[in-house]
């Protein structure tokens, strides 16, 4: 019956995305953009961090370059890799349902994790659809199996091997999406197995973990490995974005996340009253990492309530079990759960009903992505977002007593100031029209760096991608050494960044020559120091 469940909710979901024939999004076209960009590389065959400087693991892309790599369009080969992945996760699903739930709760959980898999929304409650960060909902769905199986006792079948078999592909996987979540779960999850004195699961997974190991190293080499690290290294000490969104203290502390941060706290004392002190132990291990990777993801979503709304029907005591003030912990439990359940409804909803919402979009108000892009034609944005490039200009209220900004200070590229703009809409529109304006110059075939945050121009024109580049840029000129030209946007999706770009050229000692300025940018051709 769980069996036939999961495969009915994966046929529907699958069903449901698959069938609208191309992809439409609403926002995060940035975004999209640059997961565009190391797509099409890896399914040409380079390697993300040998070849493209990224911190996101390359099986954040794998899935959907695959598809590239047989020739799909790619929209319809983000849709299509969201319906494998989730076929991939239906054992492991199976698995932890069957072994550990009851059969309610067992669908609940299987719900949740293919929904994860499957939704076209990063989370929250804003319902414009969006493919962007998409790994963090794969990450979420691998942690949610990696923790339920070393948190919850065996109920139903017991299996060490398989579930060691789970914890080391699911962890692997993580290590190769988002490597936040290994860091902020593995350790409660090590704890959680060594407090149940749980040593084949321990063996299994390891083993497993070897496995893929061994498997990428043959495959990508060895130098992958310092690669992926030199790249979350950059991210680590990049100024330019040392954080997607709220402050860490926010994300525990800010009121649309404190009734969450109390709830959980909660619910390990009530674990801990509840005679499940080992579970309770654990969850307040596991706190501090939900808070973490929620802090790193864009939106600041804390889609761990879902997870933990299921754990707290499934650690119920027997009934008639009372704490030291003669409550009633079964139905402590479940009251803590249904008001964690109640505080991560809207964005579960958000995330459920997202691909229903995309199969009824209305074609006729989106446009092409890449309008010259015939194998590429499926993927659509928002005709009213990005038919009308916009810009946010800095510019100071003289006269007033204020302490000085650094901002203030101009950008200067070889002498003169830059305007302090900010690209606010229209970002397809732009990055389409300097690279129709480019080519009308003259300037077709040559290898662009941009100073920007996005610089994938070879995206929408006849342009070299850069050996080694960095398709969001976080610090330092990734693949510099093959550009032939300086692309420096007036009005940038980011001025630090654009500063930052600019600043690195010239304690580069490269030499800059200007051979193009319009309204929109300035062309510099590079000589190698």
């Amino acid at each position: 019956m769980y069996g036939g469940f999961l495969i009915v909710v994966w046929a529907v979901l699958g069903g449901v995305l698959m069938l609208k024939g191309g992809l439409y999004i609403a926002k995060h076209e940035g975004d999209t953009m640059h997961l565009i960009d190391i797509v099409l590389r890896q399914a040409q065959g380079e390697w993300p961090h040998l070849d493209i400087a990224t911190p996101i693991g390359f099986l954040a892309t794998a899935p959907i370059a695959l598809f590239v790599h047989f020739g799909w369009g790619v929209g319809m080969s983000m849709l299509a890799a969201q319906v494998l992945v989730a076929a991939l996760l239906v054992p492991a699903i199976w698995w932890v349902g069957a072994s550990r739930l009851q059969t309610g709760w067992a669908m609940v959980f299987g719900a949740l994790c293919l929904g994860l898999s499957m939704a076209l929304v990063h989370g929250e409650s804003q319902p414009s659809i969006s493919v962007s960060m998409h790994y963090n909902r794969w990450a979420w769905a691998l942690a949610f199996l990696a923790i339920s199986v070393a948190l919850l006792p065996s109920l139903n079948r017991r299996n060490a091997v398989a579930d060691g078999m789970v914890l080391g592909l699911a962890i692997a996987a993580l290590a190769l999406i988002k490597v936040t979540y290994v860091a902020a779960f593995l350790p409660p999850i090590l704890l959680a197995l060594v407090l149940r004195r749980d040593w084949t699961a321990i063996g299994v997974a390891l083993g497993a973990g070897l496995v893929v190991i061994v498997v990428v190293t043959l495959t990508a080499g060895l130098d992958f490995w310092g690669a992926y690290l030199n790249d979350l290294l950059t991210v680590v000490h990049s100024e330019t974005r040392p954080q997607p969104g709220h402050a860490l203290k926010g994300v525990i502390a800010a009121p649309a996340y404190l009734g969450g941060s109390f709830a959980a706290i909660v619910s390990v004392m009530l674990l801990r009253q509840a005679g499940r002190s080992n579970e309770g132990l654990v969850l307040l291990l596991l706190i501090p990492g939900f808070f973490y990777v929620t802090y790193q993801n864009f939106g600041n979503d804390p889609q761990w309530l879902y997870l933990l709304g299921v754990l707290l029907f499934a650690l119920r005591p027997a009934a008639g079990t009372t704490n030291p003030m003669g409550w009633d912990m079964r139905q402590a439990l479940s009251l803590a759960g249904c008001a964690v359940f109640m505080l991560g409804l809207p964005s579960a909803l958000n995330l459920a009903f997202s691909p229903f919402r995309h199969l009824a979009t209305a074609e006729a108000e989106y446009g092409p992505m890449f309008p010259r892009s015939d194998p590429h034609g499926d993927i659509h944005v928002l005709t009213a977002r990005n038919n009308q490039p916009t810009g946010t200009i800095r510019q100071p209220i003289i006269g007033l007593d204020r302490p000085a900004d650094p901002d203030d200070v101009p950008t200067l590229l070889l002498g003169q100031p830059l305007p302090e703009c900010d690209l606010a809409g229209g970002t397809i529109t732009v990055f389409d029209g300097m690279a129709r304006d480019l080519e009308a110059a003259g300037y077709g075939g040559t290898a662009l760096f941009g100073a920007d945050l996005l610089t994938s121009y070879w995206l929408f024109g006849d342009f070299q991608p850069l050996r080694g580049a960095a398709p969001w840029r976080y610090d330092g000129l990734p693949g510099v050494q093959d550009a032939t030209h300086l692309l420096v946007p007036l009005c940038p999706l980011d001025r630090r960044s654009r500063a930052g770009v600019v600043k690195a050229f010239e304690e580069g000692g490269y030499r800059l020559s200007e051979v193009r300025r319009n309204d929109v940018y300035v062309l510099l051709e590079i000589s190698a120091p």
